[in-house]
């Protein structure tokens, strides 16, 4: 079930930037030099051996040069080879790690070696119990898992084409391409003998999407791709020419064999929206919630937090409605009552999209300003708001937040799609760009950037319930801190996003444990939030595709604010907020478990005095 290439895949960023990261700690405590050593050692190693495997990974952490230029020319091993060899890396590495001896370990290192141990841990346990799924699905392919889904754009967007080497490695990808989707189709037959099927709606979409890709080379994203960016280099005519025989000769005819492939599995596929309908499904999705949230809460401890939480922030929401005069019908009806008043948005003109930036940009630099209040550590590296590019922007996200480059002007960057600006209340947008910006993505992945002494290996690895999570508790600091104090609205965007994050946790645990229905979990969130069912109904179909990855979020935000809370209550007048942030911050992204022993050990440590 753990997919180690989707680690590099989703953090290349990270790994780009740990790239120009030297020294040690600053923090680090003394001691353990030997061992410490050992173990950055060892993790440079890992890093090189996951990195060999994976040159998807390498490509988009611009690592495929040098001597590891061959890897621009290959794809990742899907096969079941390269399935085995993954598993086993992992045992490997994972004997290999505690070999070392954990107790020489203090400060930084000892945080690295636990969350390595345990990223480690959690692959070597699932890949042992389920010989299925990857990429935080359990199905091989669906409308959001496949290479049919990730190869096109990867080879569009990140494939760089600066001279005849590139193009000829983007030729030997597409025809690689070919035997990708032939691997996963063979898969995809032998998980649906087996009975490990994703849901007749899934399989519509995924059908719908495998029939778009599947055209004429003529009219191949694939094709052009090389055709016009060799051109541009001055390599003529001849690599669209190629491109489009290696489609119409392999890529094509493997299309076709897998979309006849789902097309007949869809026949026998169910309507059951959860995981548990397919073979050892309860047992998948008990270890998929763990990985997800990186603790231990069981299925039904996560559905009653949603429940509580919502419950909670339902009121909350009830009453701050009330004082705008939304006093009749359910919070879900009053907020849409909000969103249909006409002032709620900005005008969808090129002057209103620029005015709901220039705003934004006022209450990002305000939140900027008010940091040193919380923070002792504030990032060297500056946040604008930036509007998507409209060439893009009907397939980009609703927003999202860019890392900085790492040479020349060190601005991280939160986009905002402004293809419909009705698709954003005015009271929705702050709470967003805290998310994604300050004191949220931009603040935390910046520390992690400045921090010394996080190795690749560590630096690469992502984890939603600590990421997430921080970003939700971000938007909640973004209220302690006054900014919704003159912005009532605001603070209610605020809380229907929190709202809706409480919601996931509800209607994920719904479907694949308590075995809700596709539309019982729509219902639920159309009822809970106010949106529409169009959206709803596609976010539902998100959760099924990744079970258990919605719930991190909440669950994230949940431990923040407990930690938060122990640490104050333990430590009465001697706690410091800033101390608090440091602790978490400091040490870059770890599994909420090991954040769990941070602060405790953190609480101890001003105990003693």
């Amino acid at each position: 079930m753990f997919n180690r290439r989707a680690f590099l895949a989703a953090s290349a960023a990270s790994v780009a930037l740990a790239t120009v990261r030297p020294g040690l700690a600053a923090d680090k405590a003394p001691g353990g030099g030997d061992a410490a050593a050992s173990l950055n050692q060892l993790l440079d190693t890992f890093f090189q051996e996951d990195l060999r495997r994976s040159p998807e990974g390498a490509t988009l952490a611009g690592m495929d040069t040098g001597k590891l230029a061959g890897l621009r020319a290959k794809l990742d091993d899907r096969s079941p080879a390269g399935r085995k060899a993954d598993a086993a890396a992992a045992e490997s590495q994972l004997r290999r790690l505690r070999a070392l001896d954990r107790k020489a370990l203090t400060g930084i290192d000892a945080v690295n070696y636990d969350s390595v141990d345990y990223v480690l841990a959690d692959a070597v346990e699932s890949n042992r119990k389920f010989p299925f799924g990857s990429g935080g699905s359990p199905y091989e392919l669906c409308q959001l898992q496949g290479s049919y889904q990730s190869i096109p754009n990867f080879l569009d967007v990140h494939h760089p084409i600066e001279g005849k080497a590139d193009a000829d490695a983007y030729l030997a990808r597409l025809e690689a391409f070919a035997g990708t989707l032939d691997t996963e189709t063979a898969q995809f037959r032998q998980d649906a003998a087996h009975g490990i099927l994703a849901a007749d709606f899934m399989l519509d979409t995924t059908l719908t999407q495998l029939r778009a890709l599947r055209v004429e080379a003529g009219a191949s994203g694939l094709v052009s791709s090389v055709a016009r960016r060799a051109k541009e280099k001055g390599l003529g005519d001849a690599y669209g020419a190629q491109a489009a025989k290696i489609y119409t000769d392999k890529v094509g005819p493997a299309l076709d064999r897998q979309i006849a492939a789902v097309a007949a599995a869809r026949k026998t596929a169910t309507h059951d929206a959860g995981v548990w309908h397919i073979k050892d499904g309860e047992a998948w999705y008990a270890q998929g919630l763990k990985s997800s949230t990186t603790t231990t809460l069981s299925p039904d401890e996560v559905h009653q937090i949603g429940l509580d939480q919502a419950k909670e922030i339902g009121a909350r929401l009830e009453t701050l409605l009330a004082a705008q005069g939304l006093t009749q019908g359910t919070v879900a009806e009053r907020i849409k009552a909000l969103r249909a008043r006409p002032d709620s948005t900005y005008p969808n003109t090129d002057a209103g999209k620029a005015q709901l930036i220039a705003d934004l940009q006022v209450k990002l630099d305000e939140m900027a300003g008010r940091l040193p209040r919380i923070f002792r550590d504030i990032p060297k590296a500056k946040a604008r708001v930036q509007r998507v590019p409209p060439a893009v922007e009907t397939g980009a996200p609703l927003a999202y937040y860019e890392s900085p480059p790492l040479e020349g002007e060190r601005v991280g960057t939160i986009y905002f799609n402004l293809h419909d600006t009705a698709e954003w209340p005015k009271w929705s947008l702050p709470t967003t760009v805290y998310h994604e910006g300050i004191p949220g993505h931009h603040l935390q992945g910046c520390i992690a950037q400045e921090t010394k002494g996080i190795p690749l290996y560590r630096a690469n690895m992502f984890f939603s319930g600590y990421g997430e999570g921080w970003a939700l508790y971000a938007e909640q600091l973004a209220d302690e801190l006054g900014m919704y104090d003159a912005d009532p609205l605001g603070r209610i965007g605020f809380l229907k996003f929190l709202l809706f994050r409480a919601g996931r946790c509800v209607i994920d645990t719904g479907m694949h444990h308590k075995r809700w229905s596709r539309e019982q979990a729509v219902k639920y969130m159309v009822d809970l939030t106010g949106d529409t069912e169009s959206a709803m109904t596609r976010e539902t179909d998100r959760y099924c595709a990744w079970p258990g990855q919605a719930c991190s979020y909440k669950i994230g935000h949940t431990l923040w604010n407990r930690l938060r809370d122990q640490a104050r209550t333990a430590l009465g007048d001697k706690f410091d907020i800033k101390d608090f942030h440091q602790v978490g911050l400091n040490s870059g992204a770890v599994p909420l478990d090991v954040l769990q022993t941070m602060v405790g050990d953190y609480i101890a440590r001003v105990q003693r005095g």
